[in-house]
């Protein structure tokens, strides 16, 4: 057994294995409820999915070679890059389903606003990286970061995504928060946002979205209408009890009930086979994820490790316990997808990359201890 341990190169042996394989599961996980929402079948899903993950961990080792200051150097180059591409979409953008969110590449298309979840992360944690400690609690400590945040989340917002504009915001006002910005001001920020809710939803928010906000608030209102997404998700959570209907024997799903099965609303299709304990079990897949993430930001030597690396951590926990919310009637639909669960090459990709740049710092934590 030595022997065979002394034959693995050493980049390799050094790799968080249990967090590699962790990922791997719940991606494998994703799959299982990918095969049984297209009854039974490979394609159109469970295939081009796992060769996704597979593609996208690769891709995550090779990030993880990569010394954490580069991504510091690269911040935010790559957010104004990021910008740029925003402004293109909303000139020349591609549309798709009512959408205009991406750049026609010829073979594939591009999602900038999937990016930037990650490069707000990073350009934030850079700008506080540069700023003295002393400066943290002043106004000049604010208004740049809210400059970086607001501008890409305006025009995505005008795509019109309000789940990416959520996300985005939250990673950006994550890291202004771990920075040390005081808590007064997250305080007057939070009661002006309350206020300016109704006016948003009446005067900025497009008419689907309002109308998922009213859905939230009274999805028996209208069934059939602008409330059956909801109202199909909560029957099919609620019909697979504690321990599900079991594998391939989902009728929400197979009988075509639930809208966006494979998509969206994919934990609804999963727990109505897999039942309470898989929707736990999942919980806690997630959770050893982003436990993980976070310690490896308390471990980090840098002021820019360790934003980023817990924003970083912080997004994974944002994309499912939004998602859960939203699935199970907690929160408005908004469209944000179950990562590594939910069918789509961008949400994996981009949690991919978050795990990529937290080998990154995990490795260069590894070797600071040792030097």
């Amino acid at each position: 057994m030595s022997s065979f341990t002394a034959a693995i190169p050493a980049p390799i042996a050094a790799l968080p294995w249990r967090i590699i394989f962790l990922v791997l599961a719940i991606g494998g996980f994703g799959l299982l409820v990918l095969y049984s929402a297209a009854g039974g079948s490979l394609r159109p899903y469970a295939l081009p999915q796992g060769i996704r993950l597979i593609g996208f961990m690769g891709m995550a080792v090779i990030m993880s070679r990569v010394r954490a200051e580069r991504w510091g150097q690269a911040a935010l180059p790559l957010y104004a890059v990021l910008l740029a591409l925003l402004v293109i979409v909303e000139v020349a953008g591609a549309v798709r389903g009512g959408s205009q969110r991406w750049i026609d590449l010829g073979l594939v298309r591009l999602q900038p606003s999937e990016l930037m979840k990650l490069a707000i992360v990073l350009a934030c944690a850079k700008f506080y990286d540069m700023l003295p400690p002393n400066e943290t609690r002043r106004w000049g400590a604010l208004w740049p970061a809210g400059l970086l945040i607001g501008m890409p989340v305006l025009l995505v917002m005008k795509q019109p995504d309000l789940g990416t504009a959520l996300m985005i915001a939250a990673g950006g006002v994550t890291v202004m928060f771990l920075a040390g910005i005081p808590l007064r001001l997250f305080v007057g920020g939070g009661l002006a946002l309350a206020a300016a809710v109704p006016l948003a939803v009446n005067f900025l928010l497009h008419d689907y979205q309002r109308n998922r906000v009213l859905t939230f608030l009274n999805p028996e209102n209208d069934p059939l209408g602008t409330g059956y997404h909801i109202t199909q998700s909560k029957i099919a959570i609620g019909s697979g009890g504690i321990w599900g209907k079991g594998f391939l024997h989902g009728t929400q799903s197979h009988l075509q009930y639930l809208p966006e099965g494979h998509t969206d609303f994919a934990l609804a299709t999963m727990m109505e086979e897999w039942g309470l304990v898989g929707g736990l079990g999942l919980i806690i897949a997630f959770t050893l994820l982003v436990q993980w993430g976070l310690s490896v930001a308390t471990k980090a030597e840098t002021r820019f490790a360790r934003l980023t690396a817990a924003a970083l951590s912080a997004t994974i926990f944002y994309y499912f316990a939004i998602n859960m919310a939203m699935v199970m009637g907690l929160a408005p639909v908004v469209g944000v997808p179950l990562p590594l669960i939910s069918n789509g090459g961008s949400a994996q990709m981009t949690i991919m990359l978050i795990l990529g740049i937290l080998m990154s710092i995990e490795r260069q934590n590894r070797q600071a201890v040792r030097w």
